[in-house]
């Protein structure tokens, strides 16, 4: 069955942060969610909430906290949010494209003045809606870039988590399938 909700939890497994993708399917399933499945081991979770998306999002960001002790934003996106987004993606099909989905619609003026920052490898950033666009050059990537979580959080005024192109267009896939683990 296909997933209404691709949910992207920030920064998990990595920096000692683990969360077994075992068991946060069995949590959004404790938590009613239905056409529970992950992909990657990287927070990437599909399924069907019960309810407001909204309340399921800040309640499995409650019981990761309560069960691992560290906060991480819980980020809810449809299949279609996911999809427009990746659609208007501005930079063409960079190999090293992303899409950072933000917690909220950052201040225009803060948005304009972000993007015109240069931080140092020639990165091209466009903040649409919910989403900032980013286009990390090749050879140096998103590895050796300058531009952080932390920045973009301080620049914009909200935090978020960022997916490369092409998991996103496979999160798109597998919600509208229903074919992930």
């Amino acid at each position: 069955m296909a997933a209404g909700r691709i949910v992207l939890i920030r920064a998990v497994n990595v920096g000692g942060a683990k969360l077994p993708m075992a068991r946060l399917r069995e949590i959004a399933t404790a938590l009613g969610a239905d056409d529970v499945s992950t992909y990657i081991a990287s927070g990437n979770l599909l399924c069907t909430p019960p309810g407001d998306p909204d309340d399921f999002d800040r309640a499995l960001e409650q019981a990761i906290s309560d069960e691992f002790g560290y906060f991480r934003e819980v980020i809810g996106r449809t299949p279609d949010e996911l999809s427009r987004a990746l659609a208007d993606y501005p930079f063409g099909d960079p190999p090293h494209g992303h899409i950072y989905f933000l917690t909220g619609v950052p201040d225009p003026d803060a948005a304009v003045e972000f993007c015109a920052r240069d931080f140092g490898n020639g990165e091209r950033l466009r903040v649409i809606g919910r989403d900032l666009h980013i286009d990390y050059p090749a050879p140096t990537g998103v590895g050796r870039s300058k531009l952080t979580p932390a920045g973009i959080a301080k620049g914009l005024g909200v935090t978020g988590t960022g997916r490369n192109l092409r998991t996103t267009a496979k999160l798109i896939a597998l919600a509208r399938e229903g074919s992930a683990q």
